[in-house]
């Protein structure tokens, strides 16, 4: 188990997690996402644990959510991305104790590199989903109630259908097979409420 204490490998580990999880928030329903990044995080979460920590560097990291969830939510300021990019960078790189508070015990090169394609890619995501926001819908979406179109996945809590020649994600009160025939009977956002037709 000390392979899994290299402080190196954990960081890699938290900031692999931290990204998953921010991309399984921006394109929810595979659970694929999900599912990987809660396991880095859980293996991150006891290394963290078990190797010292610089508290400093994990309240920088913590702290740097709440700016990206306030982009995501609110303000749609690209200012607030960067904040939390950075905090990013900082925490991760300073969350492990170096022989002094201010060294990392992260190798350097390691951390500059993870950091600026981590920063970047996070950057890249969040500003790409924002700009996607603000553009115009390209179709009338109260045109969707009523259309039908096919199950890609099972169809619950969460899933596909193909409708009007796009993908969306959807949701039925009951179960509804892969491959069958749904009917939209409603929409909340870009999630579309879903019934079986029955044949």
């Amino acid at each position: 188990m000390d392979v899994f204490l290299n402080p190196n490998l954990a960081y890699l580990f938290l900031v692999t997690g931290f990204l998953l999880a921010v991309f399984a928030v921006l394109t929810p329903g595979t659970g694929v996402f999900e599912i990987v990044a809660l396991f880095a995080l859980v293996v991150a979460g006891w290394q963290v644990y078990n190797l010292p920590v610089n508290w400093w560097a994990l309240i920088v990291l913590l702290l740097g959510v709440f700016p990206f969830l306030l982009t995501l939510r609110k303000t749609r300021h690209k200012a607030n991305l960067a904040i939390s990019a950075l905090a990013l960078v900082v925490g991760s790189a300073f969350l492990f104790r170096g022989e002094a508070w201010w060294q990392p015990a992260v190798h350097p090169a390691l951390a500059v590199v993870v950091s600026i394609l981590a920063g970047g890619l996070l950057w890249l995501m969040a500003s790409k989903m924002l700009e996607a926001e603000a553009l115009a819908p390209s179709h009338d979406l109260a045109s969707l109630v009523g259309a039908m179109g096919e199950a890609r996945t099972e169809v619950h809590q969460d899933g596909s259908v193909y409708v009007l020649g796009e993908t969306w994600t959807a949701r039925s009160k009951t179960l509804i097979p892969s491959g069958a025939r749904v009917r939209v009977i409603g929409r909340e956002g870009l999630v579309l409420e879903v019934e079986e037709i029955q044949t």
